[in-house]
């Protein structure tokens, strides 16, 4: 059972949202959540959240990490404001599965720390994230939950005759400069989309701290050193359109410059093109309902630069594809019995050229298949599904004219990773419904738990991989009960996840020397006995509901991770949290409260030290009209008005001292949509 040790405010905050609700993005419509629902319906998610209008455009930061950090049970790894990608219930890299539209981007983004996201938030509809083990839908590395970004560049409906969106930003910690834009149009038989988006930032601005120096020594400052960026991109599409279906294909690049705080003078020059095919059929006859498919193939580079030298150089080329096929309903046992049966499949060759390559190349191939079946009957439903892989990891060692051997010879690894899911959901009296489930998972190790042996800046360690690192394997139950009643909504979620092996990367008490002579620690991808734990909760209460509207809401979650073999807390747990919102409306205007509180993070591993609590206020006041050209939205927001100097607790701790928060700062923007 659960061990949850929290401060008394914490815990009454979470009680209090069990009394009277509350829920930072209130919805009055059930929300449709397209991942992990291949039947596109509105059977409830486990659990799941939903970004997307108003809410988005409020949350929407620089980096996908930031834009999701404080949804419940979802941090950010926070490696400064550009390298920030999405940490769900304590597991972060591999274990988080970021898709877009629902296929892997192929970045390098889970290898390092340091390796941004390659998908601007500027740019994004709707973000989906699924809380809780989803591999048996998109396979090992989403045994910890799933990120998907969602935009329209693959029309799946018909679009009026011509449309479009632009969108401004000035301002925020990083003085934000950053434009946006979109136009779409089509027929009922052609859809067309177009967009492009532009972004640069400053150093980020923080509350006054003292950075540690390379030195020993320390100097005070306000800002970030070397967290700047400039970004853009665009992509064009469209689909061919007909009665119950649609097939497309789109063209998408994304280009980056930006800063890593780990290293004052080093840049990443990132780049990343996409071509993707998707479509779906609508079937009148047979066993079959519905087929969907997708394949996509992917181009990504990144450059380190070291002032204005080229430093180490990483590709990921690869392409990615998957088929679904849903079952035409049946009558069975009184209830209607479906199912959905896919094949996934998914290839990237990985190259690091340079004195910071600490992974060999390698070639990484997986093939699964999957079937999951639902039963319902009245309020009850009833879930099951299977998975199984085949994976390949290959090295190819070190070159034949290498200097410095540290890979070996070529190698290849071979798994077959096995995945299976029970799930029950009961709708209840009066709102009520209360929800089970149960999972076993396996994940294949990556090239980097396997072949790592090298200094990695980023960590400011050397890292060491397992060649023999066998299958991570886990175990997983998850209990809710939402209530909903117009447009008050309260959910609690409890789960506990428990590892045989979990694959982590722990001190091992050795050094090793760095490029420069220094000492840097040793640290070693194993497998050891791991367990999370933790509690969500969210809810929303409407107060007023006129001429004036009022909603309040708040959410809460608490999470603990251990590793049991050495009775030490895992690494880069978030501190339990609790956030309060109140949303008023009146006419056109609007304005937004939100209070966020970060408790001590003090449950963590020798090597690492504690992390104060916080709590920031944040404000936003917003506008909107319909005019004859369109819509047009006006907003103003302030984050962390009180400006406190905080720190996350999910960073490294390594870069933690050098990476604060976000201070002080007023950001303003205009949307149009016509």
């Amino acid at each position: 059972m659960f061990s949850l040790s929290a401060p008394p405010s914490v815990l009454a905050g979470a009680l209090l949202l069990l009394w009277q609700g509350g829920l930072v993005q209130a919805q009055t419509i059930p929300q449709v959540v397209v991942t992990g629902n291949p039947w596109r319906d509105d059977t409830p998610q486990a659990a799941s959240s939903v970004l997307q209008g108003m809410p988005l455009l409020l949350q929407r930061g620089t980096a996908l990490g930031e834009t999701l950090d404080g949804q419940p049970g979802v941090a950010a790894t926070y490696f400064g404001p550009n390298a920030n990608r999405p940490v769900v219930r304590g597991q972060d890299g591999d274990r988080i599965r970021v898709l877009a539209n629902g296929g892997a981007p192929l970045d390098a983004s889970a290898l390092s720390f340091d390796h941004a996201v390659p998908l601007d938030p500027l740019v994004v509809e709707r973000i989906e994230v699924l809380r809780g083990p989803a591999a048996l839908l998109y396979g090992g590395s989403a045994v910890g939950g799933v990120v998907n970004v969602i935009d329209n560049r693959i029309p799946g409906l018909p679009l009026p005759p011509f449309s479009g969106a632009a969108e401004l930003r000035l301002g925020g910690a990083a003085n934000e400069r950053s434009v946006a834009a979109l136009v779409e149009g089509g027929s009922e038989r052609l859809a067309l989309h177009a967009d492009v988006f532009k972004r640069r930032t400053h150093d980020l601005q923080v509350p006054a701290f003292v950075r540690p120096g390379e030195d020993g020594g320390s100097t005070r400052s306000r800002h970030v050193v070397n967290s700047a960026s400039d970004a853009e991109g665009g992509a064009v599409g469209g689909a061919w359109l007909w009665q119950g279906g649609h097939l497309g294909l789109s063209l998408d690049t994304y280009r980056n410059r930006y800063g890593t705080v780990a290293e004052v003078d080093v840049t990443i020059g990132m780049q990343r093109d996409r071509l993707a095919l998707a479509g779906e059929a609508t079937l009148t006859d047979g066993a079959f309902a519905t087929v969907r498919g997708q394949l996509a193939w992917t181009d990504y580079r990144h450059t380190e630069f070291e002032g204005d030298e080229v430093g180490t150089v990483f590709r990921n080329q690869g392409h990615d594809g998957r088929l679904e096929v849903v079952q035409r309903p049946l009558r069975l046992g009184g209830g209607v019995l479906d199912c959905v049966a896919g094949l996934q499949l998914e290839r990237a060759d990985f190259v690091a050229d340079g004195e910071e390559a600490f992974v060999p190349a390698t070639q990484s191939r997986m093939a699964g298949v999957f079937l999951v079946e639902r039963w319902r009957l009245g309020g009850t439903l009833l879930s099951a599904g299977l998975r199984r892989e085949s994976v390949r990891v290959r090295s190819d060692g070190d070159a034949v004219d290498s200097d410095e051997p540290r890979f070996g010879a070529p190698t290849s690894r071979r798994f077959s990773p096995a995945m299976a899911s029970l799930g029950l959901t009961r709708t209840l009296a009066e709102g009520w419904e209360l929800g089970a489930h149960l999972a076993h998972t396996e994940r294949a190790p990556t090239s980097y738990e396997l072949y790592a042996n090298g200094v990695h800046v980023a960590t400011a360690a050397f890292e060491r991989g397992d060649p023999d690192q066998p299958l991570e394997r886990g175990r997983h139950a998850e209990l809710s009960l939402a209530w909903r009643q117009g447009a008050h909504e309260l959910k609690a979620t409890a789960f506990h996840s428990r590892f045989d092996r979990y694959i982590a990367l722990l001190p091992t008490g050795e050094s090793s020397a760095d490029e420069d002579g220094g000492d840097v620690p040793v640290l070693a991808f194993e497998g050891v006995p791991a367990t999370l734990r933790g509690m969500e909760f969210e809810g929303r209460w409407r107060v007023l509901d006129g001429v004036w509207r009022l909603d309040l809401g708040g959410q809460a979650d608490l999470l603990e991770g251990d590793n049991r073999r050495d009775r030490q807390p895992l690494p880069r747990i978030a501190p339990h949290r609790l956030t309060l919102t109140a949303d008023l409306r009146h006419g056109a205007w609007g304005a937004q409260m939100r209070w966020r509180h970060a408790a001590r993070q003090g449950r963590v591993a020798a090597d690492d030290t504690a992390t104060a609590a916080w709590s920031m206020w944040d404000l936003a006041l917003t506008w909107q009209t319909q005019t004859a050209h369109g819509n047009v939205l006006w907003f103003l927001r302030g984050t962390n008005l009180g400006d406190t100097l905080a720190y996350n607790a999910a960073t490294t701790a390594t870069l933690r001292p050098l990476s604060p928060l976000p201070g002080r700062s007023l950001q303003s923007g205009l949307q149009w949509r016509w």
